[in-house]
């Protein structure tokens, strides 16, 4: 069956300060989060007007994938369904339908493996696909692109440009992800632990290509699980706290755009911290819609086309960035959600 649409799944955010509890719930149903830390949360959205960026910046991708299809020859439609928010995947899934697509490749706006990052995608298509029943269309999820150079290029090129603001002298790169349960990025299996050993991986590349004379060390942020769960640790403002030296890069390597996270944990709540400390501080951007990462998708979508095969290890040779690293990318049964405790 040829493939006929590109579908770009994303994790929503709220568009106005009455979607964000609404949103909020969504996000944490059934992880008995207190509502207390919710309206903490909201607050946050509240500082940008309730809007959530990341909806803007999924549509300025879409128009950058768009543009980079026509000029490749790429003829499909583009469709974007969110996980928590408007629009809804069912929703996207049901105008396919329509639209009479039958068979679409999906981009998940994560770069790495893990239960919230890849194998909920996949939950989330056979749920939408239920509930719009019959002539549903097929949706294939893309593989992980964590080490692909679309991506980590323009990773390199912001830590350095960020590396010049804080001017001469030593300075230390801390890279940052979404930090997540230790019962998650632990699990047990071949696919245990990829979550960490792929970012690592990233970090690795881009230090060694941006200050390879330079310290780097991998951090977390943007924790929201109840106290006594551990997570992945140390939390980057704990971090900063321990940095010896007196500037800092930070580089949010776990996230594709500056959505709230990025702009609330980094731009604000680390950057105060750094200023407390006496510490010279900036933060590289994420790749948005630059043009190599809006290629990379492309070439991602046309490798499907070709083969309809996405289960791979990323081990061949790839132009720019020689070998990939050898850790596998998932494939059938990939990134299983933790172990619930009754």
């Amino acid at each position: 069956m040829p493939v006929d649409a590109f579908l770009l799944l994303s994790f929503g955010g709220p568009e106005g300060p009455d979607d964000v509890m609404p949103f909020l719930r969504n996000v944490t149903a059934g992880r008995g989060v207190p509502e207390e830390r919710l309206l903490e949360v909201a607050e946050h959205y509240q500082h940008f007007g309730g809007v959530s960026p990341i909806n803007e910046q999924n549509r300025a991708l879409l128009r950058a994938i768009e543009a980079d299809f026509r000029d490749q020859g790429v003829g499909l439609p583009l469709y974007w369904g969110n996980r928590n928010w408007r629009p809804m995947l069912a929703d996207t899934l049901a105008q396919m339908r329509d639209d009479g697509v039958e068979f679409a490749v999906g981009l998940a706006t994560s770069a790495y493996a893990g239960y919230s990052s890849c194998r909920q995608y996949l939950e989330d298509i056979a749920a939408a696909r239920a509930k719009v029943g019959p002539g549903a269309p097929e949706v294939v999820k893309l593989p992980h692109f964590y080490d692909r150079p679309g991506f980590v290029e323009p990773h390199v090129d912001a830590v350095k440009a960020a590396l010049a603001k804080v001017g001469p002298g030593p300075a230390r790169i801390v890279f940052t992800a979404h930090s997540i349960p230790l019962s998650m990025a632990r699990t047990a299996g071949p696919q245990g632990g990829l979550y960490e050993a792929q970012l690592r991986e990233v970090a690795r590349l881009v230090a060694e290509r941006a200050a390879p004379e330079l310290a780097w060390d991998l951090v977390w942020q943007s924790r929201s699980g109840p106290p006594q769960v551990p997570w992945l640790e140390p939390d980057v403002n704990d971090h900063l706290r321990t940095v010896p030296e007196k500037a800092v890069v930070v580089s949010p390597i776990g996230f594709v755009s500056d959505h709230l996270e990025v702009i609330w944990d980094l731009d604000n709540e680390a950057a105060a911290t750094a200023a407390d400390l006496g510490l010279a501080y900036a933060r590289a951007a994420t790749p948005g819609t630059d043009p190599r990462f809006v290629r990379m998708i492309t070439d991602l979508v046309r490798e499907a086309m070709s083969d309809h095969s996405t289960a791979r290890s990323d081990t061949r040779p790839t132009p720019g960035l020689g070998r990939l690293s050898p850790i596998q990318t998932c494939g059938a049964g990939c990134c299983p959600a933790p172990a619930r405790r009754g």
